[in-house]
Protein backbone atom coordinates (compact mmCIF):
# COMPACT_ATOMS: atom_id res chain seq x y z
CA UNK A 1 0.00 0.00 0.00
CA UNK A 2 1.32 3.65 -0.68
CA UNK A 3 0.61 6.63 1.45
CA UNK A 4 1.49 9.31 0.58
CA UNK A 5 1.70 12.02 3.47
CA UNK A 6 2.08 15.63 2.18
CA UNK A 7 2.67 18.50 5.08
CA UNK A 8 1.51 22.09 3.65
CA UNK A 9 0.87 24.05 7.14
CA UNK A 10 4.01 25.71 8.94
CA UNK A 11 1.90 26.13 12.25
CA UNK A 12 2.77 23.19 13.85
CA UNK A 13 5.90 21.20 13.67
CA UNK A 14 4.72 17.95 11.66
CA UNK A 15 7.48 15.23 12.86
CA UNK A 16 8.59 12.21 11.84
CA UNK A 17 6.98 10.40 14.85
CA UNK A 18 3.70 12.26 13.42
CA UNK A 19 4.28 10.56 10.20
CA UNK A 20 4.53 7.37 11.31
CA UNK A 21 1.41 7.34 13.80
CA UNK A 22 -0.75 8.19 10.56
CA UNK A 23 1.17 5.21 8.61
CA UNK A 24 0.64 3.49 11.36
CA UNK A 25 -3.05 3.96 11.61
CA UNK A 26 -3.92 3.61 8.01
CA UNK A 27 -1.91 0.20 7.99
CA UNK A 28 -3.78 -1.31 11.28
CA UNK A 29 -7.50 0.48 9.44
CA UNK A 30 -6.52 -1.54 5.74
CA UNK A 31 -5.55 -4.65 7.58
CA UNK A 32 -8.54 -4.86 9.78
CA UNK A 33 -10.53 -4.03 6.72
CA UNK A 34 -8.94 -6.76 4.23
CA UNK A 35 -7.91 -4.09 2.14
CA UNK A 36 -5.37 -5.15 -0.64
CA UNK A 37 -1.67 -4.16 -1.38
CA UNK A 38 -2.69 -2.08 -4.73
CA UNK A 39 -3.88 0.68 -2.73
CA UNK A 40 -2.90 4.62 -2.52
CA UNK A 41 -4.01 6.67 -0.05
CA UNK A 42 -3.35 10.23 0.67
CA UNK A 43 -3.06 12.32 3.16
CA UNK A 44 -2.89 16.57 3.16
CA UNK A 45 -2.09 17.90 6.52
CA UNK A 46 -2.69 21.67 6.81
CA UNK A 47 -3.95 24.15 9.13
CA UNK A 48 -7.48 26.20 9.65
CA UNK A 49 -7.49 28.08 7.33
CA UNK A 50 -7.10 26.00 4.33
CA UNK A 51 -9.62 23.31 5.51
CA UNK A 52 -12.12 26.15 6.30
CA UNK A 53 -12.11 26.66 2.67
CA UNK A 54 -12.36 22.83 2.13
CA UNK A 55 -15.35 22.50 4.60
CA UNK A 56 -16.86 25.77 2.85
CA UNK A 57 -16.54 24.50 -0.58
CA UNK A 58 -17.26 20.61 -0.08
CA UNK A 59 -19.89 20.61 2.67
CA UNK A 60 -21.13 24.32 3.20
CA UNK A 61 -19.55 24.31 6.70
CA UNK A 62 -18.69 27.57 7.31
CA UNK A 63 -16.18 27.01 10.09
CA UNK A 64 -12.74 25.11 10.25
CA UNK A 65 -13.20 21.14 10.78
CA UNK A 66 -10.44 18.53 11.61
CA UNK A 67 -10.89 15.75 9.03
CA UNK A 68 -12.06 15.67 5.34
CA UNK A 69 -12.62 12.44 3.47
CA UNK A 70 -12.34 12.19 0.24
CA UNK A 71 -13.18 8.81 -1.50
CA UNK A 72 -12.33 7.52 -4.97
CA UNK A 73 -14.43 4.44 -4.55
CA UNK A 74 -17.59 6.00 -4.39
CA UNK A 75 -19.47 5.50 -8.16
CA UNK A 76 -21.51 8.08 -9.87
CA UNK A 77 -23.44 7.59 -12.76
CA UNK A 78 -21.17 8.78 -14.54
CA UNK A 79 -17.99 7.31 -13.20
CA UNK A 80 -16.09 4.00 -14.87
CA UNK A 81 -15.91 1.13 -12.88
CA UNK A 82 -12.35 0.38 -11.89
CA UNK A 83 -11.62 -2.99 -13.33
CA UNK A 84 -8.41 -5.27 -12.85
CA UNK A 85 -6.58 -6.13 -10.04
CA UNK A 86 -3.07 -5.02 -11.66
CA UNK A 87 -4.08 -1.17 -11.68
CA UNK A 88 -3.58 0.83 -8.36
CA UNK A 89 -6.79 1.02 -6.30
CA UNK A 90 -7.01 5.07 -5.07
CA UNK A 91 -8.70 5.00 -2.24
CA UNK A 92 -8.19 8.79 -1.64
CA UNK A 93 -7.46 11.76 0.22
CA UNK A 94 -7.46 12.76 3.98
CA UNK A 95 -7.55 16.18 4.93
CA UNK A 96 -6.30 16.96 8.66
CA UNK A 97 -6.13 20.05 10.20
CA UNK A 98 -3.02 19.75 12.98
CA UNK A 99 -4.05 23.19 14.26
CA UNK A 100 -7.34 21.83 14.63
CA UNK A 101 -5.90 18.65 16.52
CA UNK A 102 -4.00 20.48 18.70
CA UNK A 103 -6.83 22.27 19.84
CA UNK A 104 -8.84 19.30 20.60
CA UNK A 105 -6.19 17.02 22.35
CA UNK A 106 -5.81 20.12 24.72
CA UNK A 107 -9.42 20.10 25.20
CA UNK A 108 -10.02 16.35 25.67
CA UNK A 109 -6.86 16.38 27.70
CA UNK A 110 -4.87 13.86 25.90
CA UNK A 111 -1.79 14.01 23.29
CA UNK A 112 -1.69 15.69 20.31
CA UNK A 113 -0.53 12.44 18.77
CA UNK A 114 -3.45 10.71 19.41
CA UNK A 115 -5.42 13.21 18.64
CA UNK A 116 -4.04 12.60 15.00
CA UNK A 117 -4.13 8.85 15.21
CA UNK A 118 -7.99 9.17 15.72
CA UNK A 119 -8.64 11.82 13.19
CA UNK A 120 -6.40 9.55 10.19
CA UNK A 121 -8.44 6.64 11.68
CA UNK A 122 -11.81 8.29 11.37
CA UNK A 123 -10.99 9.61 7.58
CA UNK A 124 -9.62 6.34 6.48
CA UNK A 125 -12.97 4.49 7.84
CA UNK A 126 -14.83 7.21 5.77
CA UNK A 127 -13.05 6.53 2.83
CA UNK A 128 -13.45 2.45 3.61
CA UNK A 129 -17.57 3.89 3.36
CA UNK A 130 -18.61 4.52 7.00
CA UNK A 131 -20.17 7.14 8.53
CA UNK A 132 -21.92 8.18 11.34
CA UNK A 133 -25.29 9.75 9.92
CA UNK A 134 -27.48 8.00 12.54
CA UNK A 135 -26.60 6.03 16.00
CA UNK A 136 -26.18 2.88 14.25
CA UNK A 137 -23.61 4.00 11.74
CA UNK A 138 -22.01 5.98 14.88
CA UNK A 139 -21.69 3.00 17.03
CA UNK A 140 -20.25 0.44 14.12
CA UNK A 141 -17.69 3.51 13.61
CA UNK A 142 -17.14 4.19 17.03
CA UNK A 143 -15.89 0.87 17.45
CA UNK A 144 -13.31 0.38 14.57
CA UNK A 145 -11.86 3.17 15.39
CA UNK A 146 -11.46 2.26 18.83
CA UNK A 147 -10.11 -1.22 17.40
CA UNK A 148 -7.88 0.89 15.51
CA UNK A 149 -6.30 2.93 18.30
CA UNK A 150 -5.59 0.14 20.65
CA UNK A 151 -3.91 -1.92 17.27
CA UNK A 152 -1.48 1.32 16.98
CA UNK A 153 -1.02 1.95 21.36
CA UNK A 154 -3.05 5.29 21.45
CA UNK A 155 -6.18 3.97 23.27
CA UNK A 156 -7.40 6.17 25.96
Amino acid sequence: MEIVITNEQEKIEFTDGMREIVENVITAAAGMEGIEENCEISVLITDNIFIHKLNLDYRGQDKPTDVLSFAMNESGEDEPDFLGKEEINILGDIVISLEKAAEQSKEYGHTLERELGYLTAHGMLHLLGYDHKNEEERRIMRDKEEKIMSAVNLER
